[in-house]
């Protein structure tokens, strides 16, 4: 007898699901869709089932086969034709080298089956290493299902999806480390940072023009607009004012 499983009123569109075993894994499906499916590859029992079930209830227009390894799905037998491959490595880091080879192995037998990693971290490093390896979308736990659910759709449309998070975060510490290498940056512009540094340093104009690769006119102007930043009348009071706006910055040293 086959089981079925009825969701109740309040599920989305109240499917109906009919669950069979084929080889070692589940194949859950709702009547009426193509003969194409999903590959879902999860170790663990109750959270591959759960998600299989999620992503039929929420509309991904696939048929789900779940297992509980890729050995496992090396080894299926008489099952549909696959759309794409949904690996969870859970809370393993694609950066480890034995998760990374299983990822890589797994995408060149697949191909030209997309494979999508599913995870528990939404780390920058881990998303690009995932990417290295050849998998078409990063999906990971903190983000909402139906937003997981049009991840999956883009993918097999042809697409490659990354939590634009993840990207904003990095985007936000490279901004954060550029302001830390240039602490001025929120008054000056980068050249005249250099040249700031160059006056606190004692240097002629002359000598700032040569080793920053100006021209001495041009050193004069970024001078001025420099004493008009600061509400100073000449190169000493320029000194003292960003000693005491920048009191722990140090005068960096241009190599020669």
């Amino acid at each position: 007898m086959v089981p079925t499983i009825q969701m109740d009123s309040k599920s989305p569109g109240a499917l109906e699901f009919v669950s069979r075993t084929t080889g070692n894994g589940i194949h859950l499906h709702r009547h009426g869709l193509a003969e194409s499916c999903l590959a879902l590859l999860d170790e663990r029992v109750l959270d591959r089932q759960c998600l299989a079930q999620c992503l039929t209830a929420y509309g991904i227009g696939k048929e789900i086969l779940s297992f509980g390894s890729i050995e496992e799905w090396r080894h299926q037998e008489n099952v549909l034709s696959i759309s794409a491959i949904l690996l969870n490595v859970g809370s393993r880091k694609v950066t480890d080298a034995r998760t990374g080879s299983e990822i890589a192995d797994l995408v060149n037998e697949a191909h030209p089956v997309p494979v999508v990693i599913l995870a528990d971290t939404d780390d920058l490093e881990q998303i690009l290493k995932a990417l290295n390896y050849g998998a078409k979308a990063y999906i990971p736990s903190s983000i909402r299902f139906e937003i997981c659910v049009e991840a999956v759709n883009l993918v097999l449309a042809g697409g490659t999806f990354v939590p634009a998070s993840s990207v904003l975060a990095q985007h936000k510490a490279i901004d954060t480390t550029v302001e830390m290498t240039r602490p001025m940056a929120s008054v000056f512009t980068e050249r005249q940072e250099e040249v700031v540094q160059a006056l606190r340093r004692g240097k002629a104009n002359k000598i700032i023009a040569h080793e920053l690769n100006l021209r001495e006119s041009t050193v004069k102007v970024h001078i001025r607009n420099i004493m008009k930043k600061l509400k100073a009348t000449n190169r000493t009071e320029v000194v003292y004012k960003l000693n005491e706006m920048f009191p722990g910055v140090h005068v960096l040293s241009r190599p020669s």
